[in-house]
């Protein structure tokens, strides 16, 4: 199986970074991918990528705007 990691941010961090992670947490599920995603917006840094699970990581994914 594959696995990703991604970080989602946008410069308000209002609505992009949790639709971004949203979408594409969905998206790996239909594909059967094992995902990690962490999210930089208005609340912070959450659900930080630990080491591990970037090591392990098949793709990496930056989704800014």
């Amino acid at each position: 199986m594959a696995y990703l990691v991604a970080v989602t941010a946008c410069v308000s961090g209002v609505a992009h970074t949790y639709m971004a992670a949203e979408r594409l947490e969905k998206l790996c599920l239909l594909e059967k991918w094992g995902v990690s995603i962490e999210t930089q917006g208005a609340l912070g840094t959450e659900n930080r990528l630990a080491d591990e699970d970037i090591r392990r990581a098949d793709v990496a994914l930056l989704i800014t705007d």
